[in-house]
């Protein structure tokens, strides 16, 4: 599961590229609730996503040419441009070299060689998002390719996963875990065979209602992609996309 205690490999930040920040900062109050807090005329529009004054992820403004609205997820590393080269070195692709944010930290961001986009992110004075798993924060996180078997030398390789088969009902889910940890506890996330559309890493959100949130998503402009549906053990989820495109899912999770 994920936690606060970052350790490398694991997701410690998230943020969402929006074509209109305004737009999307209204969506997803009304959604999930948020607030919406400016990191200042300095930061380009960027700002943060927050529930209980805890920042739970992050928006700004599309920058690179010719991208859609999409969710960003970042993973703690010690050191980002080691990840860079790791990433060349592995077949992905740096779309962005690192660079420092303030004092704040240190970024990068790439393509896997299937194409899902992820980053990373080097703490500095921000070690990563205030919480997770809590209601109305990242609660997982799930890559979506045309071959999982294809990118798990790639991942292995840049930031050291145990990437695992796990019996599932009748089926498998490929799980994922940081080199640190040891059990489904230190699970991250999970590996899906992607059926169709373009390879993307795909966040959850943890909400007290899947069914009344997925109701007020479609209210507000959001699209249903996987229906609400329960999954034994885990819980309720389903999938989304915002008014712009960008992919999301909700869970309620089953009691621990």
């Amino acid at each position: 599961m994920l936690t606060t205690q970052y350790v490398p490999g694991a997701p410690n930040w998230i943020d969402l590229g929006s074509p209109d920040v305004e737009a999307s900062v209204s969506f997803y109050r009304g959604v999930l609730g948020w607030d919406f807090q400016s990191a200042g005329p300095e930061a380009g529009g960027y700002g943060f996503f927050q529930t209980g004054g805890k920042t739970v992820a992050a928006v700004g403004p599309l920058t690179e040419e010719g991208a859609g609205s999409s969710w960003i997820v970042y993973f703690q590393t010690p050191d980002a441009d080691a990840t860079a080269k790791a990433v060349e070195q592995a077949g992905g692709t740096v779309r962005a070299a690192p660079f420092d944010v303030f004092d704040n930290g240190r970024m990068g961001q790439f393509s896997d060689p299937a194409g899902a986009r992820f980053a990373v992110w080097q703490p500095g004075a921000t070690k990563g998002l205030d919480a997770v798993t809590e209601p109305g924060s990242l609660s997982w996180t799930e890559l979506y390719v045309p071959s999982p078997d294809a990118v798990r030398p790639f991942y292995t390789a840049v930031f050291g996963w145990r990437i695992e088969d796990t019996p599932f009902g009748d089926a498998t889910y490929i799980l994922v875990s940081p080199a640190e940890g040891e059990g489904d506890d230190a699970s991250i996330a999970g590996i899906i065979p992607l059926q169709d559309g373009t390879p993307h890493w795909l966040p959850y959100f943890e909400v007290a209602d899947c069914d009344a949130t997925v109701a007020r998503a479609g209210e507000l402009g959001g699209t249903v992609v996987v229906p609400a549906a329960d999954a034994e053990g885990v819980g309720r989820f389903a999938s989304l996309t915002d008014p712009h495109g960008a992919r999301f899912a909700v869970i309620t999770s089953a009691a621990g």
